[in-house]
């Protein structure tokens, strides 16, 4: 009976897994799709093209560069890794003042720590410490990203301010490079100092195209690239800039606003989503505290110990699903 029992559940396991390495992968073709597929590589092309070139000129490559690390030996190690500097600028994005030698210390020592309490204090197996451990390591990341996401989303809330501020500068009869110091020196942060680098960047002898293409780097909102885009197109074409940048601000806020009401309309999906996330978790407490002795096998039986694990890993891939769904771009 026992064998029987044992059988059935292993085969119910396997074609569940198989279900969700299908949808795994589905999800994952989804998401390449959307930010590396041709559409999104057609409209990058697009924005860079219009961006200008890249400037390999003295005053810019002493203005980007920047200490990966304090120690001279790390610091020169971490300049040969490629993806070092895409990890700094990661970091500066996240409104941090983090070397990138202590973002990757963070991740080791939580990894380890989360490895040395598995093994040490939970006595648990070496593959299930190492992905325990492995999600620590992580841990540090989701922070920083978790703290870009933020800062993004407030400089996208702040640039139609920031842009009605450079267009009356404009009608007033300013330059454009003091509508720019205006926005750095009466807004708040963290546009203010985003404009205010502008500013110093121009005046320390950088053109305006590439300090420009620096902000749109920096921060890689699309709002702002379609500033930089016009901009650059009102001085090598003319035209009225203070009219193109009312009618930006504008459209970015019409924008904002239907962004606003998409996340209303989707608020019950969200809750949905919630729901069905916490609820397994909190089902499993409550029947744990009424009755232990049922819940028991789970933590003791060999195949409760491999459901748990199973069922954890199949509730982490519904979440990201449940994520993907909830998720609407406008």
């Amino acid at each position: 009976m026992l064998q029987t029992l044992a059988g059935n559940s292993f085969l119910i396991l396997s074609v569940l897994v198989f279900v969700a390495v299908l949808l795994l992968l589905e999800g994952l073709y989804m998401m390449w799709k959307s930010y590396k597929g041709p559409e999104a590589k057609k409209i990058e092309t697009r924005l860079r093209a219009l961006s200008g070139s890249l400037d390999q000129s003295v005053q810019a490559r002493f203005l980007k560069d920047r200490m990966l690390s304090e120690v001279p030996a790390l610091q020169r190690y971490l300049l040969s890794l490629p993806r070092a500097q895409r990890l700094d600028k990661f970091i500066l994005q996240a409104g941090l003042k983090w070397p990138v030698s202590k973002l990757l210390l963070s991740c080791i020592v939580a990894g380890a720590l989360a490895f040395a309490v598995m093994t040490s204090f939970a006595h648990q197996g070496l593959l299930l410490a190492v992905m325990v451990s492995a999600a620590a390591a992580v841990l540090p990341l989701l922070h920083v990203q978790r703290k870009r996401s933020g800062r993004l989303a407030k400089l996208e809330h702040q640039l139609p301010e920031a842009l009605d501020l450079i267009t009356r500068a404009l009608r007033s009869g300013h330059a454009f490079s003091s509508g720019l110091q205006m926005v750095g020196d009466e807004m708040a942060e963290p546009i203010a100092g985003e404009f205010r680098i502008v500013h110093d960047e121009v005046n320390f002898g950088v053109s305006l195209q590439q300090a420009l293409t620096n902000l749109s780097e920096r921060i890689p909102v699309t709002d702002v690239r379609y500033f930089v885009v016009a901009v650059l197109i009102q001085r090598e074409s003319g035209g009225n800039l203070t009219e193109v940048l009312g009618n930006l601000s504008r459209l970015i806020r019409e924008r904002l606003k239907l962004m606003a009401k998409v996340k209303v309309l989707s608020s019950e999906g969200r809750l949905s989503a919630w729901i069905l996330g916490v609820m397994p978790f909190a089902l499993g407490g409550v029947m744990y505290m009424v009755n232990p002795k049922f819940m028991g096998p789970l933590w003791t039986d060999p195949i409760g110990i491999a459901i748990v694990k199973y069922m954890l890993m199949l509730m982490a891939i519904g979440v990201l699903i449940l994520r993907k769904i909830i998720r609407i771009r406008v």
